[in-house]
């Protein structure tokens, strides 16, 4: 059993891109990475053999929400974790639920104690604190797991802003506690990532990452982006906050987002993505291409018999026609969904690898430019 090491290796010398190399006890990561969402301890219409060997994914993401709630910590610790639940067995990444308690807005209320709310599935009533959901994510058996934080929405006041980031603070405090205080669970280390908030407002971002950084964690979360600012005011932040975070601790930026998001923030120090857009957009007929975006409803793939995407490593994308995918959404086949859904997730997989190789041979900035003017075309 060993901590998360992060060794820096690269750095590109025209912005603040890097590679580096992330080591868990159930692997190693190569970042920048992209990380698939688990939401329910399944990518939705992939199999892990086809993560594993398709999208050849480094590690995904668990939702400590939806897992909680179903199927329930007892069936979890019993089966030994989620790692032995769902047969993924690379590392994985549990948020702490924050989010989606936050996005139910009707049903839930904000406290010094912690969130309660209401279930999505039957309206029983629940209570997440920062102790709870550092037991709930050491039982789900995350190698990286989440602090509990509040999320402001995009557009907050200052106000609110600096009340919701204090308060995130507090609830750090208390995560660390009870982190210190429990075992790792099923034999392997489990490590916590603080989460940097203060919503669009400088001061307030550099007060919390100066403040997460105090904590000495094995890397560094930055949230509350993504939530509804302009695009142009997301890279603003995300770069302040990579100016006044550990250089040698991984960055992860959450729930971002497009390629050319990612590409930006790539850019900008990100080494660490997750978003549900490659499988949610796949399942509703967008797929992200090396040519550009299509829709795939569209008519004009009717007799396209040429591959999805052969500029990428996927035997999805490589072997099925846009004609046949086509018909499969339209006759809302299943498989059309997963072909969809592999073919964006392997897309996002070689956008960060080929970032990682550009970074490595300096032409980073370039190619970037290139590929983010490329990628936002619609065929």
């Amino acid at each position: 059993m060993a901590v998360l090491q992060f060794d820096l290796q690269v750095t590109d010398t025209h912005s603040k891109a890097r590679t580096g190399k992330i080591t868990t006890d159930h692997g190693e990561i190569l970042t920048p990475i992209f990380m698939p969402v688990g939401t329910a301890g399944s990518v939705k219409a992939v199999t892990q053999q086809q993560l594993e060997k398709d999208v050849k994914a480094q590690i995904i993401l668990g939702n400590t929400y939806h897992l909680y709630l179903r199927p329930g910590l007892e069936v979890l610790e019993k089966a030994g974790g989620l790692h032995h639940f769902n047969g993924w067995y690379k590392p994985i990444l549990t948020d702490s639920g924050g989010y989606q308690v936050f996005s139910l807005a009707g049903t839930r209320k904000i406290k010094e104690e912690g969130v309660t709310f209401q279930s999505h599935i039957d309206g029983s009533s629940h209570l997440f604190s920062p102790e709870s959901v550092m037991d709930i994510q050491r039982v789900i058996g995350g190698d990286i797991m989440m602090a509990f934080d509040e999320c402001p929405p995009g557009g907050s006041e200052y106000d609110y802003a600096r009340t919701s980031m204090e308060l995130t603070h507090r609830w750090l405090n208390r995560c660390f506690n009870r982190f210190d205080a429990t075992a790792d669970k099923y034999g392997y280390t489990q490590n916590l990532f603080p989460i940097v908030q203060g919503a669009s407002y400088k001061d307030l971002r550099k007060q919390s990452c100066e403040y997460v950084a105090s904590k000495n964690a094995t890397g560094h979360a930055i949230g509350g982006l993504s939530v509804g600012e302009p695009e142009p005011v997301m890279y603003e932040i995300c770069d302040w906050c990579c100016d006044h975070l550990p250089a040698e601790k991984p960055r992860y930026l959450m729930g971002v987002g497009t390629p050319w998001n990612i590409l930006e923030c790539i850019g900008l120090g990100i080494d660490m993505f997750d978003c549900v857009m490659p499988t949610r957009n796949g399942r509703n007929a967008m797929l992200f291409t090396t040519k550009g975006v299509i829709n795939i409803d569209n008519k004009k793939w009717e007799f396209d018999y040429s591959p999805i995407d052969n500029g990428i490593d996927c035997e999805a994308s490589n072997y099925y026609s846009k004609a046949y995918l086509r018909h499969l959404m339209k006759s809302k086949e299943f498989l059309g969904y997963t072909i969809a859904s592999i073919h964006n997730l392997s897309f996002y997989r070689w956008l960060v690898a080929e970032a990682r190789e550009h970074i490595v041979s300096g032409d980073f900035v370039s190619w970037k430019n290139e590929q983010i003017l490329l990628l936002k075309q619609r065929l």
